[in-house]
């Protein structure tokens, strides 16, 4: 067993349990079983994968009765889909906060300069170890448990497209972007800036911090000027001063 799950064991040892005249435990006391069951249920599926950890480890680990567990969550597929809904609600804190940081920031700051601050907060806590292990398990489990992918798309990317896209309409609303449609911007937005450093952590490549944010800003710089650049430059130039692709 590893380390981390020893340390998970040792950390919740048994306890009286607050328990109403019925013999039910109260709320509060319900809450509290239910939070060691998912931090420690977190702890063994990062440390065994999902395959490798069952309902059984979970209550010992966390010292409860199995009972308890299966009655609570049905199956092992049922506590990864309660483990996984609080990851993505932890992923997605620091984007929503740095947004209203933004949001609220002083008008002088460039829009660039703003971007370059919430795509710096997307790599950190899409790009993290956990984050990345978890977005394995969730892979591998798609096809058997299509329900889980679908909690990773809706929970996940389509919120954090909706907040980005409503910091996309403050800016529009400020005439600092001039875009159509904020939401179709902001997928394009979040693709170009963590979408390649989040497939390479997926594939097991280490993240390079000091690469990632310098392939991080400049997708910013080619969302906010368009790859083509301003459609008169592009007419005016000369054929043979226009870029062409380097052989291979």
């Amino acid at each position: 067993m590893g380390s981390t799950a020893t340390r998970a064991r040792t950390a919740a040892p048994r306890r009286e349990v607050s328990k109403s005249r019925g013999g039910r435990p109260t709320k509060s006391a319900a809450i509290e079983r239910d939070q060691r069951l998912i931090e420690v249920a977190t702890r063994l599926f990062l440390d065994r994968g999902f395959d490798a950890t069952s309902l059984d480890a979970v209550a010992e680990a966390a010292r409860v009765s199995k009972p308890t567990v299966y009655s609570r969550y049905g199956d092992k597929r049922g506590l990864f889909t309660a483990v996984l809904r609080r990851e993505i609600a932890r992923w997605l804190a620091p984007l929503s906060a740095a947004a209203e940081t933004q949001l609220g920031s002083s008008s002088d700051i460039s829009v660039e300069q703003r971007l370059v601050e919430i795509g710096r907060e997307m790599l950190n806590f899409t790009c993290g170890p956990d984050a990345m292990a978890f977005s394995r398990m969730m892979t591998s489990q798609a096809i058997n448990f299509p329900d889980i992918a679908k909690l990773g798309k809706e929970e996940g990317w389509l919120k954090a497209v909706a907040t980005t896209a409503r910091f996309f309409d403050h800016l529009v609303a400020q005439g600092a972007l001039d875009v159509d449609d904020t939401t179709i911007a902001a997928e394009v937005f979040l693709d170009v800036v963590v979408g390649h450093t989040h497939r390479m952590a997926t594939f097991g490549t280490p993240m390079e911090l000091k690469a990632a944010e310098k392939r991080m800003r400049a997708a910013i710089k080619l969302f906010l000027a368009g790859a083509i650049g301003p459609a008169d430059r592009i007419q005016s130039a000369p054929k043979a001063a226009q870029r062409r692709r380097p052989s291979r």
